[in-house]
């Protein structure tokens, strides 16, 4: 019961946020804007296609953008082939009229990804905040991983992408999200989420939450020299799963296990009570009907004894007065209690 009502609880403040830039929706009958004018220029390995308004912005990105590249070569092992398209838009309207044809940005995604194509979206707006810069370094590993392999599964992809970038390290929400879901037991096998994550934000949350935690976990158990040679077995057309045993020397499966095991317990549910001031406020609450209850109790079962002692007293006297000679302490006879409470006999002579 107690931990139902616990779960009840913890599941009341996961978050609901909406799911961090990831891809494009595909819509192939969406009709993009008019057409933007726009400037081209390259660096060593973009090219830049910037609208005339964000022609300054895009110039002050191109150096930017190599040395995000090396940071995302260096931390997965392997840099992609051939020259990355960058656009850059300024404004809602630039941006969706500079997607690729027959895709739809979503409202909440400041840059996009198309790996197939090699080509990135972005928002001048955005890219010039700490925030903006990781979600560019997000969409760049998806292009990353994209142009050396094929088939790769939705959570590991995504995993990478979060592991590079750090983007939930030391979040409180983040702990919160995989706190909630162990003790509640939502976590998603993982191959649930292979092809795609599940489309209620709040489930989306946790979809993202231990597609990061179990990238890192492989990571951390395999190191380095392991993920680039799982890169380069997908790169050489192997499927995932074979791909991972043999760069892994052990199953997907087994590292499954093995990584519920290792989150439970370093993600134990009671710091999350500190974490929410409304989960504090109903537990608050619970905490003083459950002390009222305890009272109300309390005092039902004093009355309830105070009766069965009167009740006692009363049998006492009625048997004390039938003792003949009976007297007390004092040498009086036994009659009605003495006044006072509690009432009780010392001692009792009988004379001769």
């Amino acid at each position: 019961m107690v931990k139902r009502m616990l779960a009840a609880l913890l599941t009341a403040v996961l978050a609901s946020s909406p799911p961090p830039a990831e891809g494009p929706i595909d819509l192939p009958a969406f009709a993009t804007a008019a057409p933007v004018k726009t400037v081209t220029f390259d660096s060593p390995r973009f090219h830049l296609v910037a609208s005339e308004r964000a022609e300054q912005p895009a110039r002050a990105l191109a150096p930017e953008l190599e040395q995000l590249r090396d940071e995302v070569a260096q931390l997965i092992g392997r840099d992609w082939k051939g020259s990355t398209e960058v656009r850059v838009a300024l404004g809602r309207e630039e941006y969706e009229a500079m997607a690729l044809p027959g895709s739809r940005p979503p409202g909440w995604a400041v840059a996009l990804a198309w790996p197939d194509a090699n080509v990135v979206l972005v928002d001048a707006r955005t890219i010039a905040t700490s925030e903006g810069k990781t979600t560019l370094r997000h969409e760049l590993v998806h292009i990353a991983l994209g142009r050396l392999g094929k088939g790769w599964p939705r959570w590991f992809q995504e995993g990478v992408a979060q592991m590079v970038t750090h983007e939930r390290q030391f979040r409180t929400e983040h702990y919160s999200t995989m706190a909630i879901a162990i003790a509640t037991n939502r976590l998603y096998p993982f191959e649930a989420l292979r092809e795609g994550f599940p489309e209620r934000p709040q489930d989306v949350e946790v979809a993202y939450a231990q597609s990061s935690e179990f990238v890192t976990f492989l990571f951390a158990r395999h190191g380095p020299e392991q993920f680039g040679e799982l890169i380069d077995l997908m790169g050489q057309g192997v499927i995932f799963e074979q791909a991972f045993a043999r760069a892994f020397h052990t199953s997907l499966d087994l590292e499954e296990h093995a990584f519920v095991e290792h989150v439970a317990m370093r993600y134990p549910w009671w710091p999350v009570l500190f974490m929410s001031g409304s989960l504090l406020w109903t537990i608050a609450s619970v905490l003083m009907v459950a002390a009222f209850i305890r009272r109300r109790r309390a005092v039902a079962a004093h009355r309830e004894n105070q009766k069965r002692l009167e009740q006692l007293e009363d049998t006492a006297v009625v048997l004390l007065g039938t003792l003949p000679w009976a007297v007390n302490d004092d040498g009086g006879p036994v009659v009605d209690p003495i006044p006072g409470f509690p009432w009780r006999i010392t001692s009792v002579r009988t004379g001769s």
